[in-house]
Order: structure tokens, then sequence, then C-alpha cells
């Protein structure tokens, strides 16, 4: 660790009295502010807003779009501050990022690596971003993780659950606030075997790319710890829209669950597919047939429909949440546009000011001195809990919700129930796990 911050860890070791709700600052020497990419020379400050804005994720990114031009509305001071006010550390003034207009460029990723990058390259060397952030893929999010980490760049990745982001592929720059998929099966798993028994066989449709593998690898050998078999597992492309054809074999597979390990308009179509195919209606091994979502959301449910009802899944955080966080946060969002966030939107906008919080708090845009500010950071007041980002992989650790696809929804945004919350040390592993094996975090790279 450098000798040149005095960060929380530090302190700690000194006696000094930190709890999950009180950020001290991280204190750097002069020479920490300089030689850094981008770094801002006027009274602004430019960040990067990378989004699916077209592709199978697309509605994930409008809502994070929402959310990003709301999250630099409270740091400009505008609007009613929304979880500023709840936030347990007190850095953030209203006043920008030390004292800097937030301003703001958008790309879309198209849900691409190739394109991703693209976007993220040209907010960096013709716009200036001193952060990138956002995605609601995996892919993305380690293909633009790892060009920040080459360019200097912090990355606060936006939704990204396979477990390779803060695994194999981890880096330096890049913090992820969203959870896992191991997470969501060390939640998820013990529910299923209370709901559905432990004699179970289990077919697997998965998305063919990074979150889907490290998602199905994750709830099988969760579910297998509870005494569930799983029958198969089928790779479906990401650009697959009709899947009948990888429906149909689950009928005479012997199987009476049917995992579907799919994102955004993925799941909405694969689970359309089964529910034509009568799969909710069978019975087979003497027990009704059953079908889960391992990861959920709510647009996913709506654009699923009257599909989702009684389907359980997890997801990272809620619009019903009752903390103080949650409920500035989703007022402050219904005020704006008129309806509940998600928690696509909810996870942005916590990465865009915990990231302008980290600057406040170490005193420089310095990708560095950020990263320090980062590691191992503690706090509280931003919905799930107390919070803390793992110095050891970036890894973000909470609560975790179990939700279901309610049975009687009072409107089009009160659709997933609220089954569980699985307190965060049911979640937490090693960084050594097996799933996360392989890589290096590295060194922070501060570019120029």
């Amino acid at each position: 660790m450098s000798n040149l911050i005095l960060n929380r860890r530090k302190l700690l070791s000194t006696g000094a009295a930190v709890g999950a709700g009180l950020s001290m600052p991280t204190i750097l020497t002069a020479a920490s502010h300089a030689g850094y990419t981008n770094a801002p020379n006027g009274s602004t400050v430019t960040l990067g807003f990378n989004v699916p804005q077209t592709g199978a994720y697309a509605d994930e990114g409008a809502d994070e779009l929402r959310a990003y031009q709301l999250a630099v509305k409270h740091l400009n001071g505008e609007g009613d501050g929304g979880m500023m006010n709840t936030f347990s550390s007190n850095a953030l003034q209203g006043n920008g990022i030390l004292g800097k207009q937030v301003t703001y460029v958008t790309g879309d990723t198209q849900t691409k690596s190739d394109a991703a990058r693209a976007s993220a390259q040209s907010m960096i060397q013709k716009d200036g971003a001193v952060m990138i952030t956002g995605g609601s893929s995996s892919g993305v999010a380690i293909a633009v993780q790892g060009l920040c980490q080459e360019a200097g760049i912090i990355f606060m990745a936006g939704l990204t659950h396979s477990n390779d982001t803060t695994g194999k592929d981890k880096k330096a720059n890049g913090f992820r606030h969203f959870f896992n998929g191991y997470m969501s099966a060390a939640a998820l798993a013990p529910v299923l075997a209370d709901r559905y028994g432990t004699d179970r066989k289990a077919y697997h449709l998965t998305a063919d790319y990074t979150w889907g593998w490290t998602q199905q690898a994750s709830i099988a050998a969760a579910t297998e710890a509870t005494g569930w078999e799983t029958v198969a597992n089928v790779l479906t492309p990401l650009t697959t829209t009709d899947f009948s054809s990888y429906v149909a074999p689950v009928l005479n597979s012997g199987a009476d669950v049917l995992v579907l390990n799919h994102y955004g308009g993925n799941m909405i179509n694969s689970l359309t597919s089964a529910v034509q195919f009568g799969l909710r209606d069978k019975m087979v091994n003497g027990k009704q047939f059953e079908i889960v979502v391992p990861l959920y959301s709510r647009l996913m449910a709506k654009g699923a429909g009257e599909n989702v009802k009684g389907i359980f899944g997890s997801t990272n955080w809620h619009w019903s949440l009752q903390d103080e966080g949650s409920k500035a946060f989703v007022q402050s969002f219904g005020q704006e546009y008129g309806f509940p966030p998600s928690q696509a939107a909810h996870t942005v906008y916590c990465q865009t000011l915990l990231y302008a919080d980290a600057c406040e708090r170490a005193g420089t845009f310095n990708p560095c001195g950020v990263a320090e500010a980062l590691e191992g950071f503690q706090f509280s007041g931003l919905g799930n809990g107390d919070v803390e980002y793992r110095a050891d992989d970036h890894q973000c650790f909470k609560d975790v919700l179990v939700v279901k696809g309610k049975e009687n929804p009072t409107s089009e945004f009160d659709l997933l129930e609220v089954v569980e919350v699985t307190p965060r040390a049911q979640v937490e592993y090693e960084p050594d796990n097996e799933f996360f094996a392989g890589g290096s975090l590295g060194s922070c790279n501060p570019g120029m």
C-alpha cells in the first residue's frame, strides 16, 4: 500500500473509531495529484455514462441513464438530494465534485464488447471523461474494465453479475457495486430447497457468455449441495429471440425444474416460450414442474407480464425496501420520472455517488487516490444495510434479496415480492474461492 496515503485501515490500526456509517478522509501528498489521465483543469469535470441504448438490454440502459442524470443533478446541488441525504459519508456537499460542476457524455454499448470499448475509448480520448461507468452485460463490463485499466481511468461497473468481473478478470481500476452469480446462488438455493424440496432434477438454459457460464455454475453447485441433480445445461446465444427449439427438449428430459440463466429480453422471451409449451402446468416425477430465474429485475418482470407470477429469483435491490436510503431514492426518482426505479437505476446512481464521494475524501481525481479511498470503504444509507468494498477484489458486499413474481400485483410496477432479505454474511466468500480463482487485481494505473 502506498506510503503517500493514510487510509481508513491505517486509521483503524491506530485505534480511531470507524463504524460502517462513518467515512474518514484519505490524505494525499502533493505528488499524488500529478500526472494522471484527463486531470480536469477547468470549472467542470466530465463523467462517461456507457449504457445499452439498443439491443437485448436496452430497457435497463434507459433506466440507467435516468438514474445517472438524477445523480448529476444531485451532485450539482439541484433537486432534493436523494440518497445524498441518507449516505453515511458526509463528504458530498451538492457543489459538484471537488468544487467542479459535473457534466457528462453518453454512449451506446449495444450490449457488444467491441462497441462498448469503442464508445468508452471515445469518451476518454475525445471527451476527457475522468471516470467511465455503466453497462448491463458482464461481457461489456469486463471489456470496458480492461480498457479503463489500460487508460488510467476509474471504472465503476453498472450491471455485471458474472463472477469473473471481480474474479479472474478483476482490475485495480475497477469497482463493482452489483452482486454476482455466487451471491445469487448462496441466497436462492436454500429458499428453493425449502419451497420445492431437495429431490429435484434441473434443466438449465444458459446465456452463452461470461455471465451465463458463471451464473449457471454457481446455481448448479448451490442447488446440488441441497440434493438437486443437474440433468442438462444448454448454452443459448445472446442474440436468440425465439427459444422454442431450446425449450422443446425439456419436455422429454426427465427434469422437473427449468432454470433460466437469462437476463433482459432473453429472459422475457425464454420464459414466454416455456409457458407457451405448457411447462408450468405439467406434473413430472410426481411433482409440479417449476421454473426459476436466478437473476431478476422489475423491468424483466414487466416485460414477461403474467408469466412471472410465483417464479423465484434474486435481485440486487428493490424499490419496496423500507430503509431510509431506498425510500429517499424512490421518492426522488419518482418525482423526476413518474415511476419507481429499477435495480439498474439504483446500482448506477450509487456508483456515481460513491465515485464522487471517494474523490472528495481523497482530495483528488487521481484514479489511484480514488481507488485507495474506495478500497475497504464501509458505508450505509444507500440501501441493503451495511456495505463494504472489499480491498482484495473490489467487490461490494451487502444483503441480497430473494424475490418472486407477485400473484396479485396492485400496479404495473408492483410485480416482485421480496420473500427474504439474505444477510450479507450468508453470501460472503473468501477471495480465493474456487468460483473466483485466477487473475490478479494488479496495481492501480493513473495513466499519464
